[in-house]
């Protein structure tokens, strides 16, 4: 069952950066793009679980690419909230 899940995560987290990265080349803004890569990362980080190279998800390297992804999300937020128009009326 958990090697059923950590599958669909890794699907679900493609499709995902994918969309984002659809997003991004239609706007070219840098948000979509951070998602994307947080998006991309979370779906690496399933690949490990997958092919049975590490037996739980409580394994250090599983942790640090989270924390890389979800650290990519909070300064793209930041980033977006940060950046004003420069011709605002």
């Amino acid at each position: 069952m958990n090697f059923f899940l950590s599958g669909s995560v890794f699907l679900a987290s493609l499709i995902s950066a994918l969309f984002f990265l659809r997003f991004w080349k239609d706007s070219s803004d840098r948000f979509f793009l951070l998602f994307s890569l947080a998006f991309a990362l979370l779906g690496i980080e399933r690949l490990p679980l997958l092919l049975r190279a590490v037996d739980s998800d409580t394994h250090g390297s599983i942790y640090f690419f989270r924390l890389c992804a979800f650290v990519l999300i909070l300064w793209a937020i930041f980033d977006k909230n940060r950046s004003h128009p420069k011709n605002s009326t």
